[in-house]
């Protein structure tokens, strides 16, 4: 089998392409970035340590796609990830989020590959989020998705749908897994690389902090799933997708692995032994939720897949790589 993973230098990518190279998922596995991410100049690096080549294009280029060579399988982990560029640059993430796998998909068609989508929980509305009430609530793959959603979440959302249409008129096989907060090695201490990697190395390196948004307290909970249980599901995926597909399937580190970012704050403190600064900041961004815990019911009973590492492991995680590299990632991290 010969791989492509499209976003191979990105945080989720590169870690994706290293895991199934070193378990022999595939004879080949390549990856394609455009390298416009700083991190992404450790990440190629990574890659070429193991023998893994990428091809620095853009994935909104249909024409040096096509140029590719013919891939079995496409994970497509590509994408514009910070919700917040929505606003800033609008034209970057439809390009990016949209366009790129409208043209990740013409390749498919042309190579008669199989597709394995990293969508994203925003796909659902954030209208919707906002009313729920109970906190033991989990949203599953029939929650609303009518916007408002961001223009990030449109994008994802608007991807699976033109992978459905591309499935019935040209039969390719899919999975669609929307994803919660993914996070664990390899995550740069970045507010658009996620908020666990971030609270870290703030804490870490003694940088201060603000809760922003809601009561500007903190109370903000999600679920996170570390990054090695998300390559073994799509492993588990990618060996059985001839038999299953055609799939939207969400997963996270549900229940057991949800938190609040002034639990967050608690963890980081005992595992850095540092304390910092802690602003608060009350105005709410049009695009936060207040609240999202995966239901995983679903991914539990096709795969009989579950998160193996819990949120301490993850936040642990996260620590020991930073510490080690920490003078490298000064480099990337402003």
């Amino acid at each position: 089998m010969k791989v492509l993973i499209t976003g191979g230098c990105g945080f989720v990518g590169s870690n994706l392409s290293i895991f199934l190279k070193k378990n022999k998922i595939a004879k080949t596995v390549h990856s394609l970035d455009n390298l416009s991410r700083r991190g992404s100049l450790m990440n190629v690096e990574r890659l070429r340590k193991n023998k893994i080549k990428n091809f620095k294009i853009d994935i909104s280029n249909n024409k040096a796609l096509l140029k590719l060579p013919k891939y079995n399988l496409i994970v497509d982990c590509c994408a514009e990830a910070a919700v917040e560029t929505s606003k800033k640059d609008v034209d970057k993430v439809i390009y990016t989020n949209l366009i790129g796998t409208f043209n990740i998909l013409k390749k498919c068609v042309r190579d008669k590959s199989k597709i394995i989508f990293l969508s994203s929980s925003r796909v659902y509305s954030i209208k919707k989020l906002r009313e729920i009430k109970n906190k033991k609530f989990l949203i599953n793959e029939n929650f609303d998705t009518k916007e408002p959603k961001s223009i990030y979440g449109f994008c994802k959302y608007s991807s699976e749908q033109l992978i459905k249409e591309f499935s019935y008129l040209y039969k390719i096989k899919y999975i669609i897994n929307r994803f919660g907060v993914i996070s664990g090695p390899w995550q740069f201490g970045k507010q658009d690389q996620g908020f666990v990697s971030l609270w870290v190395w703030k804490h870490m390196n003694k940088k201060k902090l603000s809760y922003i948004g809601f009561d500007g307290k903190g109370s903000q909970i999600r679920d996170v799933i570390h990054i090695s249980d998300v390559c073994e599901l799509i492993i588990k995926q990618i060996k059985k997708i001839n038999i299953i597909n055609d799939l939207t399937i969400n997963i996270g580190g549900g229940k057991k692995n949800s938190i609040s970012l002034k639990k967050l704050t608690s963890i980081c403190q005992k595992i850095t032994l540092n304390k910092i600064k802690i602003f608060s900041n009350k105005k709410t961004s049009e695009y936060d939720i207040p609240y999202y815990i995966s239901d995983n019911s679903k991914v539990r009973k096709i795969y009989k897949w579950y998160p193996k590492k819990n949120f301490l492991n993850i936040v642990e995680d996260v620590y020991k790589w930073m510490f080690i590299n920490k003078n490298k990632l000064k480099k990337y991290i402003t």
